[in-house]
């Protein structure tokens, strides 16, 4: 996938959680409303595709998705269903906006537990000023605040999902990298355990990718994207490392302006690390609309759960030769351990 791709898909799964909103008040309107307008404006893909109305551009999209969706479920194994095989046009260039929040002197960041999927670290409005007005609600209670748009979105499969024209500006492995993502989360999604859910869903993304590439011969393609993927991972490293010095300063117990200032001294140190890395890629890198903004230990923790248990998958793939279905069916049996011993072994000292 290329750097757009995969922060699209760090971004996308943030909507999961749109049918657990039942125990949260005038949440559930608003979901259940935002929910029902997006079904509504859904049409089969074959008939978007056909229509002479289609402009060419959305046309060649529209086919490409096509394409792909028959891959997934055919060379990667993944749900054969309905989701991604309708488009909808809602109008507006994000699905969803949400809302991460930390506490002023923790990387670990505020979850809001909910029926099906369990507790995540985020929360989503269809309404883009629903959620601005959330995220000052929690500044004021004095958290770090992160507020981003998603251009994708995810029912883990409870509705048949579709393509949205907030993402047909993207480009086909950007299409592939999503579709591929969120299929594996209907394949299988454990409640309350979000690094075990993205780094698989990750994984499978990357692996299905690859093969994508490979099937239609763009080598070229595939080399690019390995390049991206990794100046992406760079990115990455570092944020986790900057997450980890500010751990070690949040557990110092120093009084709390000093505390305050070793913060922002983090912080500066990564902008700079960061510019650096832009200047040896030739001026651009995943990431840059973030460092354009205030940066706190919200940004820092909407990315921590995706990669880090990323090592261990790969390593469960590789045990059974890349056999998709087998891995599928020992991810299953992974999932079914109690969660400390599961992310010991997908993610702590068994990995290698």
């Amino acid at each position: 996938m290329n750097i757009n791709s995969i922060h699209a898909a760090v971004r996308a799964a943030v909507g999961i959680a749109v049918l657990s909103y039942a125990a949260a008040g005038c949440y559930l309107l608003q979901s259940a409303e935002g929910q029902m307008q997006l079904m509504s404006k859904r049409q089969p893909i074959s008939r978007v595709i056909s229509a002479a109305a289609t402009p060419p551009a959305l046309r060649t999209q529209l086919e490409a998705v096509a394409s792909i969706r028959e891959f997934a479920s055919k060379q990667l194994a993944l749900p054969d269903n309905g989701s991604y095989r309708s488009y909808a046009d809602i109008g507006r260039p994000y699905v969803v906006w949400n809302v991460v929040a930390a506490p002023e002197f923790s990387v670990d960041p505020k979850e809001w537990c909910y029926p099906i999927v369990g507790c995540v670290a985020y929360r989503g409005y269809f309404v883009e000023s629903r959620a601005r007005k959330f995220a000052a609600k929690q500044r004021r209670r004095g958290l770090d605040v992160a507020v981003g748009g998603s251009a994708a979105y995810s029912t883990l499969g409870h509705f048949d999902d579709p393509i949205l024209n907030t993402m047909v500006g993207w480009d086909d492995v950007e299409l592939a990298s999503i579709i591929f993502h969120e299929l594996t989360h209907q394949l299988l999604y454990v409640a309350n355990d979000a690094s075990f859910n993205e780094a698989l869903a990750t994984t499978v993304e990357e692996e299905g990718v690859k093969r994508w590439l490979q099937a239609q011969g763009r080598d070229k393609d595939l080399a690019q994207h390995r390049l991206e993927q990794q100046r992406y991972l760079k990115v990455v490293e570092l944020l986790g490392a900057t997450r980890s010095k500010l751990r070690m300063i949040y557990a110092s117990k120093q009084p709390v302006e000093e505390m305050r200032a070793d913060k922002r001294k983090a912080f500066a140190e990564l902008r700079a690390e960061f510019a650096a890395l832009r200047d040896s890629w030739g001026g651009h890198a995943p990431y840059e609309a973030w460092f354009d903004q205030d940066i706190n230990n919200a940004h820092l923790a909407s990315v921590a759960t995706y990669f880090v248990c990323v090592p261990g998958f790969e390593r469960e793939l590789r045990a059974v030769n890349g056999d998709l279905p087998a891995f599928y069916r020992r991810v299953r049996q992974l999932a079914k351990m109690p969660r400390e011993a599961r992310d010991d072994f997908v993610c702590g000292e068994h990995q290698g």
